[in-house]
């Protein structure tokens, strides 16, 4: 599980650019460092060197393959807990790569993704919720994503699971004593005792969960698929999202034959929006195959943008899309406002109840979009999060764990209304404590470990 030779690669996107970094990690890092770094003085690198940055070429041989800053820094005091060297070299890739062939001639092994953050949770730098937070970091698409995913490498989230975890070992302590010496004069807990305990801890799973789908979508993004019959303005309003033509607009229905997906940053959400062939009955194959796919996309999305015109009847396609928008998250747009209007909200009212807002627009003069955009924030913050909690759940991995724990806890709380065996509730309560674990990484399998660590970038 945990080789412990030196490891090597390079830290930043393939491609050109100014600077390129070379990480390397293990017992052999400063040793390699000193065969192929030279500085001024040409002396070794030492531990009062630690963090700073030394000006030099690296060499192979006699011959000067780039000039570099190079950053050395001493166990344990370093990402991974193990000796760890950067070198800032020119962005290309033929000194990177010849930098870390280099590095590889000497002894060094080439890292697996993740590898280096890996080291760092099995060295006892990071736990496992800090390390998976690394990515979210990385990947983040808003500010607020950033914000969610820095607390929790931070530690904010794993210092909530821990407490609930304390207090559920306490009790388990003592039930253990309680039923391996029934006959010692031992206090026991009383089952209301037990109940207040379990209840505590319940409430504390539940409210990290409470928010736990606007951190994923804060994480993840909304996956949102505008959908309408053709020619209604689906394109257009992808366009006035994003501020550019991304998507081409025409008066002739079926423009749109595939999907179109991009990204966007909506109030502090992240929205990946997909623009899609218009719904209706065709014989032209490509737009059937686009019909299909917009389908598709449809039944997955987490909000479903419905757009209409205002200046028409409702047609049989649109009352095929409004049957399947009941108990979906959904927004309609009745589109082309500034047209004689036919189609008025009561009618949709009528058809699609209260819950669905309904938002009149006039996408070709931009009217309405504030109002969507308001709408969308208002459905993924809920009123529910602010942004200042510093332990927002934004991983799936998680959720299931706090579920799980959650579900646990409900069985021991019922099994403490029956007045069941302490042994019943040693069960329960021990189901709760590894599901907990299992965020944390205290009780997570090795194979659960190798495979998120496999889906972190090269040199991270």
């Amino acid at each position: 599980m945990f080789r412990e030779d030196t490891i090597v690669a390079i830290s930043t996107p393939p491609g050109e650019g100014a600077i390129g970094i070379v990480r390397m990690s293990g017992e052999l890092s400063i040793e390699i460092a000193n065969k192929i770094f030279r500085q001024k003085k040409n002396r070794d690198l030492v531990v009062s060197d630690h963090r700073r940055m030394l000006y030099g070429h690296i060499y192979k041989n006699d011959s000067v393959v780039d000039e570099v800053l190079l950053v050395p820094m001493f166990s344990p005091a370093t990402y991974t807990r193990e000796d760890l060297v950067e070198i800032h070299c020119h962005g290309g890739m033929v000194p990177l790569t010849e930098i870390v062939k280099l590095i590889l001639e000497n002894g060094a092994s080439m890292a697996e993704p993740g590898e280096f953050t890996k080291r760092a949770f099995l060295n006892g730098r990071l736990d496992l919720a800090q390390a998976e937070s690394v990515m979210d970091l990385i990947q983040a698409k808003t500010p607020q994503g950033f914000e969610v995913a820095y607390n929790q490498l931070e530690g904010h989230l794993s210092g909530k699971v821990d407490a609930v975890r304390a207090e559920l070992l306490s009790a388990m302590a003592q039930l253990e004593v309680c039923i391996d010496y029934p006959e010692e004069d031992i206090e026991e807990m009383t089952y209301s005792e037990m109940t207040d305990r379990f209840k505590a801890a319940e409430k504390s799973v539940s409210v990290l969960l409470e928010n736990s789908e606007t951190g994923r979508i804060l994480r993840d993004g909304l996956s949102t698929v505008i959908v309408g019959k053709p020619n209604v303005g689906k394109s257009s309003l992808l366009n006035t999202l994003l501020r550019e033509s991304r998507a081409i607009v025409t008066d002739i229905p079926g423009t749109t034959r595939d999907v179109i997906e991009e990204t966007l940053n909506v109030r502090g959400v992240p929205v990946k929006l997909v623009d899609t062939a218009g719904i209706r009955e065709t014989e032209d194959l490509v737009e059937k195959l686009g019909v299909e796919r917009s389908k598709a996309f449809f039944n997955r999305a987490d909000l479903v943008v419905f757009v209409l015109n205002a200046a028409e009847p409702l047609s049989p396609e649109d009352e095929d899309i409004m049957k399947y928008l009941k108990n979906r998250r959904a927004i309609v747009l009745l589109n082309k406002s500034d047209l004689d209007p036919v189609l008025d909200e009561m009618t949709l009212r009528d058809r699609l109840g209260s819950e669905i807002p309904v938002i009149k627009t006039s996408l070709i003069q931009e009217e309405g979009i504030q109002e969507l955009e308001e709408e969308i924030a208002k459905m993924v913050y809920g009123g529910q999060i602010s942004l200042t909690e510093r332990s927002v759940v934004t991983n799936l991995r998680h959720q299931d764990a706090l579920r799980r724990s959650a579900k646990s806890l409900g069985d021991a709380l019922d099994s403490c209304k029956k007045g069941m065996p302490y042994d019943f509730l040693q069960v329960d309560v021990r189901n709760a404590y590894d599901a907990l674990g299992e965020i944390t990484g205290e009780t997570v399998e090795n194979d659960l470990i190798t495979k998120i660590f496999s889906q972190f970038c090269l040199g991270k």
